[in-house]
C-alpha cells in the first residue's frame, strides 16, 4: 500500500488530490496539512511513506519543509508540486532531497504515474526538461550568485521576478511587508542588481523567470 500525505494550502487542491488518489485501489491518503508547519508536525504520526508537497505555502514554505522532512524522515519519498517548474527551480528541489516534481497543471493526468515512479525508488521529472536536469545534477554544484540565496530569499526572488509586489508576497507568505523588504534588499545585494527590473532580467538570463505563483 502506498500511504500518501498531502500538503497544500489550497483546500480545493487538497480535496481534488484526495479524490483522485482515493479512487486508486493501492493508494491511501493517510494525512493532510494546510501549511508547512502542519506538514512537519503531522507527517511522522501519519505513517506516510510518500508526501505530495506544494512548494509555495504560507509560513514555512515548501523549501523549508522539504529540508526538514528529509532530515527527520530520511526514507520518506517526496513529490513536489508547483506552478513554477523551471529547470533551476527543479534542480534546487532535487538537490534538497525531493524524489521528483510535477507541475500543478498536470496533476489530473500525471499524479498517479509520478507517485508510482517515486514509490518504486526512481525519480520523476516532467517531460521536456528531464535530460537537462539530469545533466546538471551530474555536474558539480554551480557557483552563480543566486546559489548564495537562502531558500526564503530564493522564493522571494522568484516571486518578484514573476511580477508580484512586496505586499502581494507578504500576503501570500503570511509575513510582514517589512520582512519581505528585508529579503528583497538581501537579494538585490547578493545578486548585485539595483531594482526589480534588473532582478527580472537576471532571472530570465538564468532560466528562473517563472509563471506567477497560484493565488
Amino acid at each position: 500500500m502506498i500511504r500518501v500525505f498531502v500538503a497544500d494550502d489550497h483546500p480545493v487542491v487538497r480535496e481534488g488530490l484526495k479524490q483522485i488518489l482515493e479512487r486508486i485501489r493501492d493508494i491511501q491518503v493517510v494525512g493532510e496539512a494546510a501549511n508547512g508547519q502542519e506538514a512537519i508536525d503531522r507527517v511522522g504520526a501519519s505513517l506516510a511513506n510518500l508526501v505530495v508537497l506544494d512548494l509555495n505555502m504560507p509560513g514555512r514554505d515548501g523549501f523549508e519543509v522539504l529540508r526538514s522532512l528529509r532530515r527527520e524522515h530520511p526514507s520518506l519519498r517526496i513529490l513536489v508540486l508547483s506552478v513554477h517548474l523551471e529547470t533551476q527551480v527543479g534542480l534546487r528541489v532535487l538537490r534538497l532531497g525531493a524524489s521528483g516534481f510535477l507541475n500543478k497543471e498536470s496533476i489530473s493526468t500525471e499524479i498517479e504515474k509520478a507517485i508510482r515512479t517515486i514509490h518504486a525508488g526512481q525519480e520523476y521529472l516532467p517531460a521536456g526538461i528531464s535530460q537537462e536536469l539530469l545533466r546538471q545534477l551530474r555536474q558539480p554544484a554551480s557557483t552563480t550568485p543566486h546559489d548564495s540565496l537562502s531558500e526564503r530569499e530564493f522564493q522571494v526572488f522568484v516571486m518578484i521576478a514573476s511580477g508580484f509586489s512586496v505586499k502581494d508576497i507578504a500576503d501570500r507568505l503570511t509575513l510582514s511587508v517589512k520582512t519581505i523588504r528585508t529579503f528583497r534588499h538581501r537579494v538585490l545585494e547578493k545578486l548585485n542588481v539595483r531594482n526589480d527590473v534588473d532582478l527580472a532580467h537576471y532571472a530570465s538570463r538564468h532560466g528562473l523567470h517563472a509563471s506567477p505563483f497560484s493565488p
